[in-house]
């Protein structure tokens, strides 16, 4: 014989009528969203604020509540994982602005082999181990973005550039370089989407990665009259690149800075359709 349904056995009193079947057909829609929250799911469920108070995501890779770290066995991995990704992007994006004169961007390739790409590896892996499946899919994933890219950026290792540029010059190499950046644009949008329920710093760090991708992919497919990559166009690309380092650093400084070490918590600032946003307890004047 099946368990009774805790719903239906709490609502059985409103079912029976005059001892006979139960009439389902008569419950309304508020009944049955009443008995649902009871029991913690429903349209009319609460959040249970006591095991929520922390604030919401900020410095940690899982959108929605904050998640208390008096239990855990590992160290929060996302500052660093951010962080390497923050100085990696901050310095190729000022690369691609031409600051100081700068035009090739090989220095950018120890880095992104050392501290963007392994380091950045290593905390994606780190988040697979605490449970945390979108920071070990971003973080993982950007960590061999630019281990790919150090790859192709490599002078006389791999001959990745010399080998396209020998079989159609330069003009299939920026193809090559524009279809591949187009495709990290499609994956960064579809971790965008994932954030439009968290913060809006963890939101802008997506977005803004975001635009950058879509806008180097457009310099390198959209050329100027000599052929060559479309400089204005990737220096905006490069504009968004730094700000999408500072962001990552701003999430970065609000997963480290906590009341152990600090006299103070960096906001970041809830969206109103948030879980921590709709969960808060209201005002007075709120509830007029």
């Amino acid at each position: 014989m099946s368990a009774e349904h805790p719903i239906e056995k709490d609502m059985a009193p409103e079912l029976e009528t005059n001892g006979s079947a139960p009439l389902s057909h008569e419950l309304t829609e508020e009944q049955t969203a009443r008995a649902a929250a009871r029991f913690g799911y429903g349209p009319m469920a609460h959040v249970n604020t006591q095991e929520a108070n922390l604030r919401p995501f900020g410095g940690e890779f899982q959108p929605g509540l904050y998640k208390s770290v008096e239990q855990r066995k590992f160290a929060n991995p996302a500052p660093l994982g951010l962080c390497a990704f923050a100085l990696t992007t901050f310095l190729l994006s000022l690369i691609n602005m031409g600051t100081r004169g700068i035009s090739a961007n090989n220095i950018v390739v120890g880095l992104a082999f050392g501290y963007g790409g392994l380091v950045q590896l290593l905390a994606g892996m780190w988040e697979m181990a605490v449970g945390n499946t979108f920071g070990a899919t971003a973080l993982s994933s950007y960590g061999g973005f630019w281990i790919s890219f150090a790859i192709v950026l490599t002078p006389g290792g791999f001959e990745i550039e010399s080998s396209i540029e020998a079989a159609g010059g330069a003009t299939m190499f920026y193809n090559s370089m524009g279809l591949y950046l187009m495709g990290w644009f499609i994956f960064t949008t579809i971790l965008v989407l994932c954030t439009l329920r968290s913060t809006v710093a963890f939101f802008c760090l997506f977005l803004f990665l975001d635009l950058t991708f879509l806008l180097l992919g457009i310099g390198y497919l959209h050329r100027d009259a000599a052929g060559a990559p479309n400089t204005p166009i990737l220096k905006a690309g490069g504009f968004f690149g730094l700000l999408a380092a500072f962001a990552a650093w701003y999430n970065a400084l609000a997963g480290i800075a906590d009341s152990s070490n600090s006299f103070f918590i960096i906001p970041v600032a809830h969206f109103p359709w948030s879980p921590t946003a709709r969960s808060r307890a209201k005002t007075p004047r709120e509830t007029v």
